[in-house]
């Protein structure tokens, strides 16, 4: 997981600090059953909220950008979400990362805001969210 989520990031590269992603722990969120794996090519994490549910992180090896790796893993998300009764799928990601941003909206996703991000000094976070209903 770790390997693939650095090669999924290695993208953005020359940003001054690693994506969050690319830095976590993710034996807790294993334990707490949100990451979910798409063979070897990708894996999305999962938060419930009260009443939302939010992507954390969705990691596509390089190799199979283009496959439909990703379109299935956030439709995965949309399905747990409805299947939780949650009725909006939330994200974030970095106001540099013009071609995420875009990859969203092709989704139906929008943006709902701009902010800085509290663990990276220098970054702008852009929020999106879908609604399911």
């Amino acid at each position: 997981m770790a390997a693939l989520t650095r090669a999924a990031y290695a993208i953005h590269e020359g940003l001054d600090q690693p994506p969050l992603p690319v830095s976590e722990d993710y034996a807790p969120r294993i334990a707490r059953g949100e990451v979910w794996l798409a063979g070897v090519d990708g894996l999305i994490v999962i938060e419930t909220h009260a009443d939302h549910l939010l992507v954390f992180s969705i990691a596509v090896r390089p190799q199979a950008h283009g496959t439909g790796t990703g379109r299935q893993l956030m439709a995965f998300a949309e399905e747990r979400a409805r299947a939780g009764g949650h009725a909006e799928v939330r994200l974030y990601t970095n106001a540099l990362w013009e071609r995420n941003i875009s990859f969203y909206k092709r989704l139906g996703y929008r943006e709902t805001g701009r902010r800085k991000n509290p663990l990276r000094q220098g970054w702008i976070l852009v929020d999106m969210a879908k609604s399911l209903t």
